[in-house]
């Protein structure tokens, strides 16, 4: 059975619609999917809707962009239900606070000579979640530059250490943001850990409460290594593994339920959160 745990739709920072995402994993027999847009769980009350008639199981989730020794920490929460009072004003609070972020790096960008206006990044914007650098980086990217092509890892790099639009995100402590999704009900899982600044800071991550661990994820350059590295950390330090495409919309080059998720991680899930 395919599995998908790492899904965006455009409540967050994602090209598709919670319609054309539902579409999607029914069209290439994905079973079970969690939608975890940035900061909002808007998408997911509409795709329980939306699959009670088909052959699809929803995991409801979130990801949060934390901070841990002054470095961004991209950290999941599952949920059996995420209507928490406690957890949807932080989230609330979390949107607000990204989107000044987002302002100020356009503002950065601007002094370092790259021409842009925040209406160009709100054309990016498909909902009423927090704007981020992705929709940023989109921005660039669609801007009229004659018949000069666009390349992504240029534009990637300005929001880089380094970057003229590096702006870490560092007002939610991974700490906290793992006390949170506890208190509401949840299971933290630590993101894909190969793009972590620094990889050995997995084992301090799990270390602080028994967690998750995303283990099968496909943007990695050394993909079937790491797999393997992180599955046997998983074993040993973290609660259960899980998986996903980490998909934003047909541009990726890792397709929605491409990866290949042991059906046993996936019921060890749905298991803890009583789904």
């Amino acid at each position: 059975m395919r599995s998908d745990l790492h899904i965006h739709t455009y409540e967050s920072d994602g090209l598709l619609s919670v319609e054309e995402i539902i579409n999607l994993a029914r069209a290439n027999n994905v079973q079970t999917i969690a939608i975890t847009d940035h900061e909002s769980t808007q998408a997911i009350h509409k795709a329980e809707s939306l699959v009670k008639d088909l052959n699809i199981k929803i995991i409801p989730g979130v990801e949060l962009l934390t901070s841990y020794q002054g470095h961004e920490v991209h950290l999941l929460g599952y949920f059996n239900n995420v209507n928490h009072p406690v957890l949807q004003h932080r989230l609330q609070e979390i949107r607000a606070q990204r989107t000044d972020l987002a302002h100020d790096m356009v503002e950065c960008l601007k002094s370092g000579g790259i021409s842009l206006e925040w209406q160009d990044v709100e054309r990016e914007v498909g909902a009423k979640g927090a704007v981020t650098k992705g929709h940023i980086m989109r921005a660039i990217y669609h801007q009229e530059s004659g018949n000069s092509p666009k390349n992504w890892q240029e534009i990637a790099a300005h929001f880089r250490p380094g970057g003229v639009a590096h702006l870490p995100y560092l007002n939610h402590r991974f700490e906290d943001a793992v006390d949170l999704i506890f208190s509401c009900g949840g299971l933290p899982v630590v993101a894909h850990p190969g793009l972590l600044w620094e990889p050995q800071i997995v084992f301090s991550l799990l270390a602080y409460r028994p967690i998750g661990l995303e283990v099968y994820y496909g943007y990695w350059e050394k993909q079937s290594e790491l797999i393997q590295y992180y599955a046997e950390v998983a074993n040993k330090f973290a609660i259960l593994a899980t998986g996903g495409s980490d998909y934003h919309g047909p541009s990726g080059y890792v397709k929605l339920g491409q990866m290949d998720v042991p059906y046993d991680s996936v019921l060890k899930l749905r298991s803890y959160l009583t789904i």
